[in-house]
């Protein structure tokens, strides 16, 4: 049992974020940052982007505002095709 519980410890503390890299048609495409700063918005607050991906499936990105004002690509989720059907 000890074993088992010392295995899933191990197995949590070696998972780390995974970093999401943008795509083509993503803001931050190829590291270039938005040319207007994003004064108004609250630093740490988040909006969505939403872009065709690389298999041309709609995609909806995930940005943070950091305190410098540029953007982060916190997380890009991939929408199924049937999502947008009433079937």
């Amino acid at each position: 049992m000890r074993i088992l519980i010392l295995a899933c410890a191990v197995a949590l503390a070696s998972c780390t974020a995974s970093e999401v890299e943008p795509i083509p048609g993503s803001i931050t495409y190829g590291g270039h940052q938005p040319r207007t700063k994003l004064t108004k918005a609250p630093i740490g607050s988040t909006f969505t982007n939403q872009i065709m991906d690389e298999t041309g499936r709609m995609a909806i990105e995930t940005y943070r505002i950091e305190a410098d004002r540029s953007l982060t690509l916190i997380r890009r989720q991939r929408i199924h095709p049937d999502f947008f059907s009433h079937d």
